[in-house]
């Protein structure tokens, strides 16, 4: 989802995400549901601050979160797994780069062939990615959430488990997010439904947090309004938008193949950026890695990318300033990789022959 880092499964997280929330990496079972909050001092002081930051009406503040209901266990779920779980990127990319999901991706492609085309002529930012987008984050519409949004946020801005790692930092996040939020719940029509959507809080085909939502979600189907939920080709075009704006550059690759000359291999040099490219192909070179021609001609910085396969020799990557874009959706590499594999091969199974 476009903005928050959550640690799930063998994808690793990088701090400082802050417009997705990631739930589509393991099967999530219901939070049971509670007794409403109520109007305690803690709620209320809540409450007043969020009408304050979005302004407002504070008396309606107060009675949505007073009547959100606490889901229980839910913030279990935004725990980082156990660090003894080994990552395994194959693993994790058989989930997502898979027959069924390809098959939907090339319907999907079809069917929304001209918004694509659009996207990429208004944006720069190429068909495939965004199927790879989509395709990894609700199997194309299929798994776009079942939490009541305003219960999730509630309980995660108000009762955030104290033991998780970076406890302070994310617990003012949900509390972000449920203002955000709350803009757009005063925004629906009367007796509208309550807004689904993953147990953090992110919506629609793409899984934006509110703060995506209102920051980049474009009304790309021109009816007036923009809706995530319900319109595929808003979400084609708010997925587009966002990748522009944390700096797609069209037409470079997103990533190349690599070697390593052993004799003059500085791993861990090469590694201490993470995935944010710093070395130039010569630095690149000069430190132990073998490129291939094309990679050669890169212009710009590149990063190593290191991706651990359980008990196997890690794979790796030469990323681009297009990879680091993607993990700007999710800030985990396994995810990128897993988005741009699965676009490209919907692409090649496009140009098969009927």
């Amino acid at each position: 989802m476009a903005g928050l880092a959550l640690a799930v499964c063998s994808a690793p997280s990088h701090a400082g995400a802050k417009h997705h929330a990631r739930q589509h990496l393991r099967a999530m079972p219901r939070a049971a549901t509670g007794a409403p909050f109520g109007a305690t001092p803690e709620v209320l002081q809540l409450a007043d601050k969020l009408a304050q930051a979005h302004q407002l009406p504070a008396v309606w503040v107060r009675q949505q979160l007073s009547s959100a209901q606490q889901l229980r266990g839910l913030p279990k779920l935004v725990m980082p797994p156990p660090v003894s779980t080994p990552k395994n990127w194959r693993a994790y990319r058989e989930r997502f780069i898979e027959p069924k999901r390809i098959s939907a991706g090339v319907a999907f492609w079809n069917t929304y062939r001209s918004a694509l085309e659009k996207a990429e002529a208004t944006y720069g930012v190429p068909a495939e990615m965004l199927v790879g987008i989509l395709g990894v984050e609700t199997f194309y519409g299929q798994h776009m959430g079942h939490y009541r949004v305003l219960d999730a946020l509630t309980t995660l801005a108000l009762d955030f488990p104290p033991e998780h790692p970076r406890a302070a930092e994310r617990q003012a996040f949900f509390q972000s997010e449920l203002g955000h939020f709350l803009v757009q719940m005063r925004q629906l029509p009367a007796g509208a439904a309550p807004l689904k959507g993953s147990f953090a809080g992110a919506m629609g085909w793409p899984q934006f947090m509110p703060s995506s939502w209102a920051e980049f979600a474009v009304d790309f189907d021109g009816d007036g309004r923009i809706d995530l939920l319900n319109s595929p080709v808003d979400a084609i075009g708010s997925v587009a938008h966002y990748f522009q704006a944390f700096g797609w550059q069209t037409g470079m690759p997103t990533h190349y193949p690599v070697g390593f000359d052993e004799s003059r291999l500085d791993k861990s040099t090469l590694l201490a950026p993470d995935i944010l490219p710093s070395f130039s192909v010569r630095s690149f070179q000069d430190k132990g890695v073998v490129l291939d021609n094309v990679a050669q001609q890169h212009p710009g910085p590149l990063a190593l990318v290191e991706l651990f396969n359980g008990d196997d020799a890690p794979s790796y990557v030469a990323g681009t300033d297009n990879f680091y874009v993607v993990t700007r959706y999710n800030w985990s590499s396994y995810y990128a990789l897993a988005v741009i594999e699965l676009g490209m091969a919907v692409k090649a199974h496009m140009a098969l022959p009927n």
